[in-house]
């Protein structure tokens, strides 16, 4: 039943294209498209935060490689749910924009990796620059952009999105727990 709701989702939001926008969800969809601005992140970091940065940058570096793994290494190996493009009954169904991926894909490592980065950065300096509250909307887009070329269903994007918001919250858990055991130690 889920299983067929997830479909029926997939199909519709896949088909609801505009093909002057496939090469720009392909770029949004791409691996390297967004290392500008992970520099861009690193080194407004190191500028702000100096020696602290290197806490903050190892916290959203095991946070990504967490989300990542379980996606990549566990869920999609365990799992084995096909990906839409890969999947036979809906293949011909798919509007497919580049490379579909590999053959599973529950769940979608880009949500999980992106929602990662935003949590940890609102995490950990979301008070100081509350407007980074509007990274969501980027993450919610390269999740969305997964769907529109045709690689993930709805569920392998908002599972992909929780991993890395509970991957965040994680390491965040962890980052602070060392803080505070150190200030106390330093007392």
């Amino acid at each position: 039943m889920i299983n067929q709701l997830d479909t029926q989702a997939f199909l519709w939001l896949n088909s609801q294209r505009i093909d002057s926008l496939d090469p720009i969800m392909a770029w949004i969809s791409g691996r390297n498209s967004w290392f500008p601005l992970y520099m861009i992140i690193i080194g407004g970091l190191i500028w702000r935060y100096k020696t602290r940065s290197i806490g903050m940058l190892l916290v959203i570096i095991f946070s990504v490689i967490i989300s990542d793994q379980v996606c990549s290494s566990i869920l999609k190996p365990l799992i084995h749910r096909l990906r839409p493009c890969h999947e036979p009954a809906i293949k011909n169904l798919v509007h497919i924009v580049g490379n579909c991926g590999g053959q599973f894909g529950f769940c979608s490592s880009h949500a999980a990796n992106t929602f990662a980065l935003v949590t940890c950065l609102f995490l950990l300096i979301g008070k100081q620059f509350p407007m980074l509250i509007y990274f969501y909307i980027w993450a919610i887009i390269v999740s969305y952009s997964r769907i529109y070329v045709g690689a993930h269903y709805p569920l392998d994007v908002l599972a992909g999105a929780g991993i890395g918001v509970l991957a965040a919250l994680l390491c965040h858990k962890i980052y602070h727990y060392f803080l505070l055991k150190n200030n106390h130690e330093n007392l």
